[in-house]
């Protein structure tokens, strides 16, 4: 088995991976941004964390992107290429919301804390779709070995852009020299430099005029206003084309798996800053062990991950994440009975980062397998948006939950834990077309 894994490994040795990479960072670091360092600066002004849980609605602009998806396939900026293009672009719009951010306090300014945040968020969502599509059009499309490879680097470097340059900011406040605002001038120069990442990377060769003219042709788009028929190709076709392909019942069963994965991660991970700060840990504990310590352990499951789906194929390798993720949950419901114990925090830290890096490596694989490269970003975006709605709509009312359950932190981690449980009925009912989808006959 080794020697097969070291096989694998051989399928990373491309250049393309270091911009696929430098990318993930990119889409990891808004999180930062409008996540856990914008939470714990409201914990630390004293917010309620049902306050604190309904900032995350902000996240919902990730499960919306969806709808404006279309333009960044069809619409090519008048730099860098199609997928550069939008994603430097959208790079800038999140740096001088960090500015913005850097000037503002959260007991006077809590309004504009919103609005920039949204800003963010908007800026971030979109660039995400540029950049899912880049990392499927650089893959030729008969490289699934490439397309899991790609998703493990892809998920290595968000880690990296959300675990480590997160770290940081954690690390500075208990400083006597910087405060949250402070950090946000930090992290617009951390956007900065990562924008030099854009500029070097190589731009996907696509032909991605002939491959939209076989996509729609079994689709009847064509009208006699050009205009009208653009508008069609632009917004119907790719939702319609994902439809036609699949067939209704296969697609919605696609959609509803993904919606329901990472539900239970999403509830923990909405709550888990305000758990660390009310169980006892300090910020340095939260910046060695949750973000720190994290980090590197998500990137060596990331790879890892990817290369037993290689090996293996991503039905196992999304089974195998569910059935650990709910396992994960349940260490942090220890957590709250043993108290403020940096040993079991490692622990936990340690599990749920291999289980976050392997159930994101193979969700990645799995969207990334079922999109048609005339319609990458927009197919993506459609299915990672529901991924993400999870995190977003149910999980804003985190706060809630805990409060409704008297603060007993222990019964809110054994709860996340049960929400798996469905998407792996969903996932064994679909197990033979994502096996089909992995290996087509020839």
């Amino acid at each position: 088995m080794s020697c097969s894994l070291l096989q694998s490994l051989k399928t990373f040795n491309d250049r393309r991976y270091l911009s696929i990479f430098i990318f993930g960072i990119a889409s990891g670091v808004p999180w930062v941004m409008i996540g856990s360092v914008l939470n714990a600066w409201l914990a630390d002004e004293g917010l309620s964390r049902s306050a604190i849980g309904l900032f995350g609605i902000v996240f919902s602009v990730y499960s919306l992107n969806f709808l404006w998806s279309p333009l960044i396939d069809r619409i090519k900026p008048l730099f860098l290429g199609q997928r550069r293009g939008w994603i430097i672009s959208m790079q800038i719009g999140i740096a001088l919301g960090c500015v913005a951010m850097s000037q503002l306090t959260a007991d006077t300014h809590l309004f504009y804390l919103a609005l920039f945040s949204f800003c963010i968020a908007l800026c971030s969502s979109t660039q995400d779709i540029a950049i899912d599509g880049y990392r499927i059009d650089i893959i030729d499309e008969s490289d699934k070995d490439g397309l899991s490879a790609a998703s493990s680097v892809a998920t290595a470097g968000w880690w990296t852009g959300f675990g480590g340059l997160g770290a940081i900011p954690f690390f500075l406040v208990d400083t006597p020299y910087f405060y949250w605002p402070n950090v946000y001038l930090l992290l617009a120069a951390a956007m900065g430099i990562l924008m030099l990442g854009t500029l070097l990377a190589k731009e996907p060769a696509i032909a991605r005029e002939r491959l939209l003219e076989s996509a729609v042709s079994h689709i009847p788009l064509s009208t006699k206003n050009r205009f009208l028929t653009w508008i069609k190709q632009t917004l119907i076709a790719p939702f319609a084309e994902f439809f036609v392909r699949n067939g209704v019942q296969l697609a919605l069963s696609f959609l509803l798996f993904i919606f329901l994965f990472k539900i239970g991660e999403a509830f923990l991970g909405r709550m888990s800053l305000v758990f660390y700060k009310e169980i006892g840990f300090s910020n340095s504990d939260i910046g060695t062990y949750s973000k720190l310590l994290n980090w590197w352990v998500t990137i060596l499951f990331s790879l890892v991950g990817g290369m037993v789906n290689i090996r293996y194929g991503i039905y196992r390798g999304l089974m195998t994440a569910g059935i650990a993720m709910a396992a994960s949950n349940l260490m942090f419901a220890w957590i709250a009975q043993s108290g403020p114990n940096v040993t079991l925090l490692a622990a936990a830290v340690i599990v749920d980062g291999f289980t976050s890096a392997w159930s994101t490596v193979a969700m990645v694989a799995f969207i990334s397998l079922l999109c048609h490269r005339a319609f990458s970003a927009t197919q993506y975006a459609l299915m990672a948006s529901l991924s993400v709605a999870g995190r977003t709509f149910l999980a804003a009312g985190s706060g809630f939950v805990v409060d409704a359950l008297d603060g007993n932190w222990s019964l809110f981690f054994i709860a996340t834990a049960l929400m798996v449980l469905p998407s792996l009925y969903f996932l064994y009912r679909i197990k033979d077309k994502i096996q089909h989808l992995e290996h087509p006959p020839t």
